[in-house]
């Protein structure tokens, strides 16, 4: 998540190091910070994803590079801050918002430090997912490093100060270690009289064009943005992030009775996806209705925020908007679910006994009962003020005590779990390097005989959707594709042209759309050796793509899904095992 979700209140004046008895402390607690910043600027590009800065500065104080994760599949901020220090790295201090997560096994941010001659490295927190915890402060220590956390090695005001803007910037991945839902933040507009809308309903417009286009921002930095049926009824919203944020986060409409109209701007898909969650066996008829329109529903035998938000944790999610109306927010409230409070007041009044007002019913009789907010900021927004604090404090990350066992590097291949059954989603998780969305490019022959580099599995995959079809159009949602930033801009990009264009897309795409990923997982496999050695490190498991929502390439919800992901995988793990050992070269090429 992000800066503007809290480290407002810490900014501080620009890096100066201060020749006190607390010149080190001054100086390591404003090079964290821009760390923070630079890690930030991701939020909403591609989301969800942890956020990575890296700072490095000479002995003299001076910056000789920075760099930030664009998305998980992408060059590591570690690595672009070396290649702009070039030789002012040697022996320079290297400053992270976070420890780095070589979910990969192939410690690339922690080679790019040593490699460079970075003699220091200060970390702002350790990585809150336990498998990764720890791993890469004992690699740079084992290296010879100087390795210094925060809270553990350093500690001061102004140390203490830093390390919350490295906890606020990542506190959906930290929510993510320590609860089973994303990082919910509510938000809503109300009038200085605490009204979201007139008696008749009638709610535009509340709040002002400035603070608007802050909630546009604030879309765009979400993974996702719920609402309820009354507001889909009420004001016909489209939910997008059309002035600010970096993408388009997924919209989510949560009835318990689909009593919604049959048209409605949230059942337009082309630029964005919606996704609409019901009790179980409602209204059948239009479940049909909504799945011919392209939007995906989901069924609950208790709908309630606290099961929907587990429903979307196991689906990836890292953070949600909430824009609901009172009676849904008070039921989130009183589920556990909301973090934070988002509100923006308007000056001005229109009472009304009737008019609804943000937060329903919460059975709450007496004052000292009330809610009350932490770290409240305070921001002029145009006419309105904005009141932002959290109603559940981000947790503490458990404190490691260096020991001797520091000196020895994690085996990357050995599971941190026994088990005949191994789950993976996300390339964050134990086994994410498993996921065609891991950061290892592929080069590879397509139909046409040209002999390429993928910048990953998914940017192949999705891209050929459009090979072969004799169309201007389809070579150019294959260049579009190919030149993704990230695999998953590849894959929405992949998808929406798919949806858009059908036309574009192969007539024989579905008879083989599971060849193709395969020949690209044996390249992949093939070419990185600690990779094979990983997945041949599996053999008795059955592998499970653990994604809840493809019933394709994972395993389902309830186990209900084909799970081909995971099938292509364990056919590969018995070739390997079987066949002779080959160049990774050739394997490729004669593909």
């Amino acid at each position: 998540m992000a800066l503007s979700l809290g480290l407002n209140c810490l900014r501080s004046s620009p890096i100066v190091c201060y020749a006190t008895s607390n010149h080190f402390h001054s100086s390591d607690a404003a090079f964290i910070r821009r760390a923070a910043e630079l890690a930030d600027k991701s939020a909403g590009f591609t989301s969800p994803h942890p956020n990575f800065g890296c700072v490095i500065a000479t002995p003299a104080g001076n910056v000789a590079g920075e760099g930030y994760l664009y998305a998980q599949g992408t060059k590591p901020a570690e690595v672009q801050a070396v290649e702009a220090a070039s030789e002012l790295s040697k022996g320079a201090t290297a400053y992270l918002n976070m420890e780095p997560g070589d979910c990969h096994g192939d410690h690339t941010a922690v080679s790019a430090l040593v490699e460079a001659g970075i003699t220091r490295v200060v970390v702002g927190i350790r990585h809150p997912l336990k498998h990764l915890q720890g791993n890469a402060v004992r690699a740079l220590r084992s290296q010879g490093l100087q390795v210094d956390v925060l809270g553990e090695d350093l500690q001061s005001k102004i140390i203490e100060d830093a390390r919350k803007s490295c906890l606020l910037v990542n506190a959906p991945l930290i929510h993510r270690a320590n609860s089973r839902v994303p990082f919910s933040i509510l938000k809503y507009a109300m009038t200085l009289d605490g009204k979201i809308a007139a008696s008749s309903g009638h709610a535009a417009w509340i709040s002002s064009r400035k603070s608007r286009n802050r909630v546009f921002e604030l879309r765009g930095r979400s993974d996702a943005i719920i609402v309820g049926g009354n507001t889909v009824r009420r004001d016909n919203p489209r939910l997008t992030a059309r002035h600010g944020g970096g993408h388009m986060p997924m919209r989510i409409v949560m009835s318990q009775t689909l009593d919604l109209p049959e048209e409605a701007n949230l059942w337009d898909i082309c630029d964005v996806s919606t996704i609409v969650v019901t009790q179980r066996g409602a209204k059948r008829s239009f479940q049909k209705l909504l799945a011919s329109k392209g939007v995906e529903v989901m069924e609950f035998d208790v709908l309630n925020p606290r099961e929907v938000m587990e429903y979307f944790h196991d689906r990836g999610y890292l953070s949600i908007l909430w824009e609901c109306g009172g009676t849904l927010a008070a039921s989130a409230i009183s589920a556990g679910v909301i973090h934070k409070v988002f509100a923006f007041v308007a000056p001005k009044i229109i009472g009304g006994k009737s008019a609804p007002t943000p937060v329903g019913e919460l059975g709450m009789v007496e004052m000292s009962q009330a809610l009350d907010l932490i770290d409240v900021c305070f921001e002029k927004v145009g006419p309105d003020m904005l009141i932002s604090g959290f109603l559940q404090p981000i947790p503490e990350l458990t404190p490691i005590i260096p020991s001797e066992d520091e000196t020895f590097a994690i085996d990357p291949t050995v599971s941190p779990y026994e088990s005949s059954i191994i789950f993976f989603y996300k390339t964050w998780d134990p086994y994410g390097a498993f996921s065609n969305f891991s950061p290892h490019p592929i080069q590879m022959f397509d139909s046409n005989g040209d002999y390429a580099t993928w910048s990953s599995v998914e940017h192949y995959y999705q891209a050929h959707k459009f090979v072969g079809v004799n169309d201007p159009a389809a070579k150019d949602c294959i260049e579009k594709i190919k030149s993704a930033k990230s695999p998953e801009e590849a894959a929405r990009m992949g998808r929406s042209m798919q949806r858009q264009c059908p036309h574009l897309v192969r007539s024989d795409w579905d008879n083989i759309k599971i060849d193709v990923m395969y020949k690209a997982l044996k390249c992949k496999f093939s070419i990185y050796p600690h990779l094979n050695s990983m997945l041949l490190s599996t053999a008795g498991s059955v592998l499970v793509e653990a994604s809840p929502h493809d019933l394709f390439w994972g395993g389902g919800r309830e186990g209900e899904g084909l799970n081909y992901l995971g099938r292509l995988l364990m056919q590969l793990r018995s070739e390997f095992l079987g066949e002779s050992s080959a160049s990774s070269e050739s394997t490729c090429l004669a593909l």
